[in-house]
This record gives C-alpha cells, structure tokens and sequence, in this order.
C-alpha cells in the first residue's frame, strides 16, 4: 500500500507538472496517473484487503472461542409453611447476579478445516483478481494513449491534404479565369476539398473523444502526450514462437488463474457440505460465578457460589431434512459449472494470445512495407506534378497521387497503432504485462 500511495503522490506532482506546455506526459506518467484517478484500480485495491480477511477467518475457524455472560435479575420470594401448631410466613427480596466465562477449543472438526481451506482459496482468489485489475488497467491506459496518438495523426494528415488540395483547387480556378484550364478540373478539386474537409471534421470529432477518454481515465490532460518517433524500429515477439505464448497464456493468463481459482474454491464447498454430517469433538472449559445481594433464601440463590468445569463434547448431527445433502448436488454442479468456464477461459486466452502475436510478428513486416510505401507514394506525387507542369499528366492524377500518399501515411500511422498495442495485448494475455513493459515502449516515444 505504501508503494501505491508514492504512486498516487507522483501522480499529484505529475498533474501540477502536466499544466506546463513543455511538458509531455509519457506512458508512465499515464499510468500513474491512472492509479490514482480510476475508481475501478481504487475498488480492486479494497476488494484486496477485503480478500485478504478471508484467510484471517479462515484460521480463526480452528482457535479457541470465548465467550463471556453476565446477568443480573430482581427475585421477590414470598412463602407460607403449615405446622401442627399454625402457619408462618416468609417475605423475601433481593438480586441475583451471575458472570460466566466459557473457552470452546475445537479437537476434531473436518467442516471447520474445509471452511478454512475454501477461505484461504478465496483469499487466493482476491490476489490474482487484483493482478488481473492491475494488468486490465495497464492495458487501458496504453490504448487510451495510442488512440489519442493515432487520432492526432489522422487530424494531422486530413489538414495538411486539405491543405495540398485547397491549394490544387486554387490553381484549377486560377487556370480556369484566365481560360487555360477545364471546368471539369476545378470541380473536381471543389468535389476533393469538400470531401477532405468532411472528413477533417470527422477526425477532430474522433480526436476529442479519444482524449476526453484518456482524461477520464488518468486524470491528466491529453493535449501534451509525448508523440511516437519517426522512423523506430519495431521487433518480433520473444520469443518468436506461438506455441511458446500459447503455453505461457494457459499457465499464466490472470482470466484462467481467476476462473481456476473458482474451480478450488467449487471444490472445497464440495467438501464442506460432504464433511457437513461428520461429528465434530469439541473441548469446553467454563468457570462461573454467582452470589445474591439481599435477603433470598438459600434454595433460590446461595450468598456466594464458584463453579469450574472442563469437559469434551460431542455433536453428532442426526438429521437436517435434506438440507445438507441437497445443497452437496448443488455444489458438485457449481464446481462443474466452474471446470467450464475454466475450459472457456483457456480456450478465450488461446485466441487472445494467437490474435495479439500475429498483430505483432505481422507488425513488423507490414510497418517497414508502409513506410517504402510512403516513400513510393511521395515519389509518385512528386513525378506526377512535374507531369502536370509539363503537360503531360492533368490536375485530376495529381489529387488521385496526394490521395495515395495521405491515405498511405495513414496506414503507416495505423499499423504502428496496431504493432504497439499488440505487444501490450500479448503480454496481457500471457499473463506477463508489467509496469516494465510500459516503459520499454516509453522509447518508441519522443523525449
């Protein structure tokens, strides 16, 4: 907890620090700052302490109980005694006052040992959902601030080829004043303008959306996020194997460590209710104390009395009306409900993990494709103006070439997206996503 409150604290200063324009907030950043402004980290952090009581009762199961009692009563006697000679009478009054203390130590008690194995698994339980949360929110945070990257980059691309076409509209009109140009040039750059510029409007929606998302979930402004490098080098999963990620995701995914936990805890109510009708052997100690304050008899309360005992006892439940034996079918069939969702989880993290390696392995052929294809397109755009200039290529190849080189510089930015997010989602669906995982993809970022 002490390291999750320096986190929060880091966060405070980092917001403060955010407010600067030369500030730029990476992907750590980003995560501290989630860490104190997501209330579902903050829920899992006290349904974490909430579990770990479970293993506190669980123990407590097996200790000894005490327990003290204590009462205090008014008597009112009154009596008539007849003899051969006449009858008298007695009136008396006074209070009674009783203390007791009783120790109950359990010797032999198979229900009590299937509850406390049943609560250390749930307390179990409650640490891997928590890791679960942690990874859940690592990964929020990484596509909130890839998305805010990418949607900066479509804006970016929409206004500069409104721009290029704008200027390609300017020109038709200017050629087309002075009678050198077609009609049919300018309308298609006016067509090409408007359509760029719906979809600028478009991009600018997209973009406040995607930070407004990242607001809400770190807490941090969205406007000074550090930007990717041009230019980085992406590399392939280590290791470069699916079947080694497949096996790592079986074995490690926090959604099968969940579900398996389930599974135990489905069990161990098994044995609880199959345990339920066994007898169960107890030690029971207890000491009294008791005396009167008045003038009662000693056949209703003595002046002062003192009493010990030490004894075993034994339960032996007979019969509970079906209860018992109806809720062990239903158990049995909670734990195979359970071995279920287990088996779906497994099959669920398979995908995960073949759907996130291939985003990978994939990534980083089709980056450096896009990259020389961007680099093609640039060259064409620029053969195809000086082919206009000299007359042999029209104002139409020129926008159709801008088209292809913003539509390919967009694909470039995508499939960066897709390559970052896909190591992220690798590593979560294997169960290995960690903070040092953010930070090694602070260095695709620009400092």
């Amino acid at each position: 907890m002490n390291t999750i409150r320096m986190k929060q604290a880091a966060a405070a200063v980092l917001i403060t620090a955010a407010s600067g324009a030369a500030f730029a907030l990476d992907l750590m950043a980003s995560y501290e700052g989630a860490l104190r402004a997501d209330p579902t980290m903050r829920a899992a952090e006290q349904a974490l302490l909430a579990g770990r009581e479970k293993a506190v009762q669980g123990d407590a199961l097996l200790k000894p109980q005490v327990s003290l009692q204590a009462s205090l009563s008014r008597v009112s006697e009154k009596s008539t005694v007849n003899t051969a000679v006449g009858s008298s009478q007695s009136d008396s009054r006074g209070n009674v006052h009783q203390v007791g203390v009783q120790l109950v130590q359990p010797l032999y008690d198979p229900k009590a040992g299937a509850d406390r194995k049943q609560l250390h698994q749930q307390s179990a339980l409650a640490e891997v959902s928590h890791r679960d949360a942690q990874q859940d929110l690592l990964r929020r945070v990484a596509e909130a601030y890839f998305n805010v990257l990418l949607a900066r980059e479509t804006v970016r691309v929409a206004q500069a080829e409104q721009a290029a076409v704008l200027m390609q509209r300017d020109r038709a009109q200017a050629r087309f004043d002075v009678g050198r140009g077609r009609i049919t040039d300018l309308q298609e750059a006016q067509a090409r303008y408007d359509s760029v510029g719906a979809r600028e409007v478009s991009a600018q929606s997209n973009l406040a959306l995607r930070q407004a998302q990242y607001r809400e979930l770190t807490g941090l402004p969205a406007e000074g996020l550090a930007a990717l490098r041009a230019g980085f080098a992406p590399a392939a999963p280590q290791p470069d194997s699916l079947e080694s990620w497949q096996m790592k995701g079986s074995d490690g995914n926090t959604r099968v460590l969940v579900k398996r936990s389930e599974v135990l805890i489905a069990t161990a109510e098994i044995d609880k209710y199959k345990l339920s009708g066994r007898p169960t052997v107890d030690l029971v100690a207890s000491f009294t104390r008791q005396g009167q304050n008045g003038s009662l008899p000693a056949a209703v309360s003595p002046d002062s009395g003192r009493g010990a005992s030490v004894g075993v006892q034994l339960t032996v439940p007979l019969y509970t009306g079906g209860a018992l034996n109806s809720r062990h079918r239903e158990s049995i069939a909670r734990r195979d409900q359970a071995e279920q969702e287990l088996g779906a989880a497994q099959r669920d993290a398979r995908l995960q993990v073949q759907d996130a390696f291939l985003a990978v392995k994939t990534g980083v052929a089709r980056i450096g494709a896009l990259e020389q294809s961007v680099v093609s397109a640039r060259t064409a755009l620029e053969a195809t103006t000086l082919g206009r200039d000299l007359g042999s290529r029209t104002e139409l190849d020129v926008l159709d070439a801008q088209q292809r080189l913003y539509t390919a510089e967009l694909d470039l930015a995508q499939a960066k997206n897709d390559y970052l997010l896909g190591r992220i989602r690798l590593a979560s669906a294997a169960g290995e996503l960690r903070e040092d995982d953010l930070r090694a993809l602070d260095g695709y970022l620009v400092r």
